[in-house]
């Protein structure tokens, strides 16, 4: 596909490639525009706005394009930036992790609600299988005095996740280990969380083209069911939680049960009711280890 657009201002391009996604359908193409003749100029939304009537260079027109025709194959538009905000945080994205989405901002608020009420001193928290480092850097970005560790099995993810707490200025509070969900790990911490891969394998084809085709498959395959993940995490968090510590873990439509079932089988105690997220979809079970 060929999308020309040089000659025209950033106003005209951004209309013009505003349209494109229009036409091809795409849920939000002015938005999507806008951030991509942004990306290729450099310029935020004040200096789109205060040269909107000048033309483009040539490098630019060509830079949109390129980013256009991508974007109407389907590659979601953090992807083609290189990063997402997440819980007022900007993040850059790998190839090995997944975009975060704002559903998993409800991990965090109800992970923020058990720090608030517990007040633990310095309390510790582990985030398994981090990818971006989302979950945990918007937790200690709240909480001043934590500290975290964040695991992932894919290396390359890692690097990202690191860089992005050192963007973050959290390098000091936050700690990566590469291993399979927290195998390598000992000691004991306050709060786990998790959005662990929960798609069933046989309902990945049928996924978006923006999820199926450009999220790691790793970071969406949870097995037969969906719940392979929780089948390792659950009785990892009793092993590592300390007395009264909770494990807060995203889950996909229709986990709730299974995945309160799964927690309570190891020894957890799941009291508080699944929380829903702006969608109404029912999306965290949380689950307390016993004091005694």
């Amino acid at each position: 596909m060929t999308i020309a657009l040089s000659g025209l201002t950033l106003a005209a391009a951004r209309r013009a490639v505003g349209k494109l996604f229009r036409d091809a359908g795409l849920e939000s193409p002015d938005l999507d525009a806008r951030l991509l003749v942004g990306e290729a100029t450099g310029l935020d939304l004040t200096g789109l706005v205060g040269q909107g009537e000048r033309v483009a260079t040539p490098e630019e027109a060509e830079r949109l394009a390129r980013f256009a025709v991508r974007r109407l194959a389907g590659e979601p538009v953090a992807r083609i930036l290189g990063q997402r905000e997440f819980w007022g945080l900007p993040l850059r994205l790998g190839a090995d992790t997944l975009v975060p989405r704002p559903d998993t901002e409800t991990v965090v608020e109800v992970a923020l609600e058990f720090l608030r009420a517990e007040a633990r001193p310095r309390p510790r928290i582990l985030d398994i299988g981090t990818g971006s480092g989302a979950i945990l850097l918007a937790l200690l970005s709240e909480c001043r005095d934590a500290t975290g560790i964040a695991t992932d099995i894919s290396l390359g993810t890692l690097r990202v996740a690191r860089t992005n707490a050192a963007t973050l200025g959290l390098s000091d509070r936050a700690h990566f280990v590469a291993c399979d969900y927290a195998s390598a790990l000992s000691g004991s911490f306050d709060l786990i969380v998790s959005n662990p891969p929960y798609i069933p394998a046989g309902d990945i084809a049928a996924l978006d083209t923006e999820v199926r085709d450009h999220d790691p498959r790793r970071a969406l395959d949870g097995g037969a069911d969906g719940l392979d993940a929780y089948r390792r995490i659950a009785p990892e968090s009793v092993r590592l939680l300390r007395p009264g510590g909770a494990l807060v873990v995203e889950i996909g439509q229709g986990q709730d049960d299974d995945v309160a079932a799964l927690m309570r089988a190891a020894g957890l105690t799941v009291s508080e009711p699944p929380r829903v997220d702006l969608g109404g979809i029912l999306r965290v079970v949380s689950g307390r280890k016993s004091t005694a």
